[in-house]
């Protein structure tokens, strides 16, 4: 039953204080990646695939564990999420020597997030109103997002002042800080709401499947995510060598200080995007973010490796526009969900997302060993790949067209 508005407020400010702690290790990888790639000898592709070890047992592990929301407490598996992803900096930050180590590592902290993520919204959509539900979406996702974009900074700091290692220790630190904010505030919540049928099947998704308007948002996330993560993940490889080919960079607007403006800009975007899809249409404003994103990916690479102060004003405008829809994709999926399969729902949304981000880093990564390594022609190539897969998922969208959710003012005037 959703709790009483104070509650509900409560509840929400704590699950998103936990976020902000157990997230503000995922920028060190990829700020620090440039440099480990010199000290362990990485090609392009071994990058690539240990930034998309991540999402891949992200990706295999989060059909299990969210879908399991729907009949036990999301809070212990939460726990045993945010457990998993503190182990894993910390193992980071004491035992990665080489592409291996990291490799294994990387993917472990992606079955820590598997359980936190959509686990952490599921704590909220269990527990608020209809009405509350997409802004409870958005603080959720803006948390995650101011978290994640002062990572990249905080992990620059960490490895200039204490080196690489101890910036992923004190990841694990602040992983366990969220374990305990949980542990100790948010209370349990058995869902009372099940689906009909043997335990069994509960692992089901057929019947999400045929929830096509869940489904279309949910396919959208999909290479929405493949486009965040591929610039997540080579953003500041790519501000790298754009200042090393140009000669310019500057220490106020270094990589990192960019990649961390971009993140929190991102964010503010995801936020006025959920409330001009509230106000205007979901559909409407998601489309229009899919074709600017298809444009500016399209000239990113090409015009970015002009010069530095070009690339960072591409770089800043094309996180702004990848934001832009995404609170509004993950708010579709959870609005159109039946509510006794909500984490099902959740769950293939989740998985398909981190579906996408696990070809994203790829795709650069491939792109440039194929064509010949990092050059304006390589990397104008390889973010144009990211547009012409989003452009396939423009296309699915608008021809499943799903439907506008309670609480949208353009499903109100209906």
């Amino acid at each position: 039953m959703p709790t009483d508005r104070r509650t509900s407020l409560r509840l929400v400010a704590v699950v998103c204080a936990a976020q902000v702690f157990v997230q503000l290790g995922a920028g060190y990888w990829p700020v620090l990646m440039p440099d480990l790639m010199t000290r362990w000898s990485l090609t392009n592709s071994e990058a690539g695939w240990i930034t998309s070890a991540f999402y891949a047992t992200y990706m295999v592990s989060v059909p299990v564990l969210v879908t399991a929301t729907d009949r036990i407490d999301p809070k212990r598996v939460y726990l045993l999420g945010v457990g998993f992803t503190t182990i894993a900096h910390l193992a980071f930050g004491l035992l990665a020597d080489g592409f291996w180590s990291a490799l294994a590592l990387r993917g472990l902290a992606g079955f820590g997030w598997a359980g936190t993520y959509m686990t952490g919204l599921k704590l909220l959509a269990d527990q608020v109103d209809a009405r509350m539900m997409s802004r409870a979406v958005t603080g959720h996702a803006a948390s995650i997002g101011i978290s994640g974009a002062a990572s990249y900074l905080l992990g620059d700091l960490l490895a200039d002042a204490f080196g690489w290692r101890l910036a992923f220790a004190s990841a694990g630190a602040t992983a366990a800080i969220a374990w305990i904010t949980v542990a100790m505030m948010v209370p349990g919540h058995t869902p009372t709401a099940r689906p009909a049928g043997p335990a069994a099947a509960m692992f089901d998704f057929r019947p999400v499947l045929r929830n096509r308007s869940a489904f279309a948002y949910s396919l959208a996330y999909c290479v929405h995510t493949l486009e965040m993560n591929a610039l997540r993940g080579w953003g500041v490889a790519f501000l790298v060598w754009v200042a090393a080919s140009s000669g310019k960079t500057s220490e106020l607007l270094s990589p990192a200080v960019v990649v961390t403006v971009l993140g929190l800009l991102g964010t503010l975007m995801s936020v006025v995007g959920n409330e001009a899809s509230i106000r205007f249409g979901r559909r409407r404003l998601i489309v229009a973010a899919m074709v600017l994103s298809i444009v500016t990916g399209a000239l990113i690479g090409f015009l970015g490796s002009l010069g530095y102060w070009i690339a960072v004003a591409l770089i800043v405008l094309y996180g702004m526009i990848i934001w832009l829809d995404s609170s509004s994709l993950t708010a579709g999926a959870a609005g159109s969900a039946d509510p006794a399969r909500r984490g099902a729902t959740l769950a293939v949304h989740s998985m398909l997302g981190y579906g996408g981000g696990f070809v994203g880093p790829l795709a650069i990564g491939w792109t440039l060993d194929l064509a010949g390594g990092m050059s304006p022609f390589g990397w104008g190539l390889a973010w144009a790949v990211v547009a012409l897969l989003m452009a396939l998922a423009l296309v699915a969208f608008i021809r499943i067209r799903p439907r506008e959710l309670e609480g949208d003012l353009a499903m109100r005037k209906a």
